[in-house]
């Protein structure tokens, strides 16, 4: 009789394993299809020896210090400000869009008051800003809308950008000044040794029983628990009854070079060429050095597991029947990207998940046991 089953082993399984574990002194089975730990931020080192992510760049960025404080007791840090380069009319130019991408792909010499205007006579009325058009029209204008967002976006997420909710494109600021940063975090670094050592740590515990290429499903009915926390897709829980949620996929190729760098930054992006929509380049995030160099090539599909729920108003409206649905279930917490139909970054699964933990405190101990868990 395990205390708890958690299915999934990413950030939001792995983060409640290690706490129920340690803080509870509570027996707790983590469980996953895959055959690694880690979730998407799984990494491995490829056969030349180049620490690669399996499931595409994962880079660590937060403003939350007890975040860092959590994750810093199962590694070390090493520094590292990610820099994005997007392809656009044959040029290599900063994104998110600053001062030195508009002058190098107009050729102007622009002060940061001037782009201010520049913008300003560009921009686009919007009356109602509701979709992730709107939200980039109305700030640099459509011309690089086109340029830089609509072809990405589409290729991304499989519908255009007038079609999907704001969130999207609010993400990724505009800057008249020459930061080129891609993420304006106050913490942003990388584990020293990767995110599987850092995985491992945090679930070497004599209370947590791992198993991986397992569906729970073929399990629950044979190994006994009391509880469970559920991160997988909501509407794979309930046997899509009342239909499935719509996922974005991805496929990655992977591939090494005989040659020490491929590219000047660890991502390229391409919103107007190519099948892919960028390239990532691992030797930049993890500073090795080698005469080789790892690269992934992403390629967006409606095929294969889930990764991004798709961010439009009828989806949303299905995931609350869902989300209604789980409120009613006894003994199990709903944690997670794919659980709550919610795109987050790493660091917000991790407190989503210590917030939850939190909760789950208080509830057993006044004795509640159903939840489904929203980030803070």
């Amino acid at each position: 009789m395990f205390d708890w089953m958690i299915v999934g082993a990413g950030f939001a399984g792995s983060v409640l394993a290690e706490r129920i574990a340690s803080q509870r002194n509570e027996t707790v089975l983590l469980i996953d299809r895959r055959s690694h730990i880690g979730g998407n931020a799984f990494d491995c080192y490829n056969e030349a020896g180049i620490l690669i992510h399996r499931y595409g760049p994962h880079i660590f960025h937060t403003n939350a210090q007890s975040i860092v404080e959590y994750l810093s007791q199962f590694t070390a840090w090493r520094p590292y400000e990610h820099r994005v380069l997007s392809q656009v009319d044959g040029k290599l130019l900063p994104i998110p869009i600053n001062l030195d991408t508009i002058n190098r792909l107009y050729d102007l010499d622009l002060t940061s008051e001037a782009l201010e205007g520049f913008f300003a006579a560009r921009r686009e009325r919007v009356e109602e800003i509701r979709t992730a058009e709107d939200v980039v029209v109305s700030t640099v204008g459509r011309e690089l809308y086109e340029k830089f967002f609509q072809g990405y976006t589409r290729k991304q997420w499989g519908v255009d950008p007038s079609q999907l909710s704001k969130s999207v494109t609010a993400r990724v600021p505009t800057r008249t000044n020459r930061d080129d940063r891609y993420f304006g975090d106050s913490f942003q670094q990388m584990p020293a040794e990767g995110y599987t050592r850092m995985f491992q740590r945090m679930l070497d515990h004599p209370n947590i029983k791992i198993m991986l290429q397992t569906d729970y499903r073929d399990v629950r009915a044979s190994i006994p628990f009391r509880r469970m926390i559920y991160t997988g897709p909501v509407d794979e829980y309930f046997d899509w009854r009342l239909g499935a949620l719509p996922y974005r996929s991805l496929r990655f190729d992977h591939i090494t070079l005989d040659q020490e760098q491929f590219q000047p930054v660890a991502v390229v992006n391409y919103p107007q060429t190519e099948a892919y929509t960028r390239i990532t380049e691992y030797k930049h995030l993890t500073g090795q050095q080698s005469t080789k160099t790892s690269l992934t090539y992403e390629y967006p599909t409606d095929v294969g597991d889930p990764y991004y729920p798709v961010p439009r108003a009828e989806n949303e409206v299905l995931y609350k029947r869902y989300e209604a649905l789980a409120a009613e279930v006894r003994d199990v917490w709903f944690v997670g990207r794919l659980a709550t139909y919610r795109y987050y970054n790493m660091d917000q699964v991790v407190g989503q998940a210590l917030a939850t933990f939190g909760r789950i405190q208080m509830q057993l101990a006044a004795g509640a046991s159903t939840a489904v868990e929203a980030a803070e």
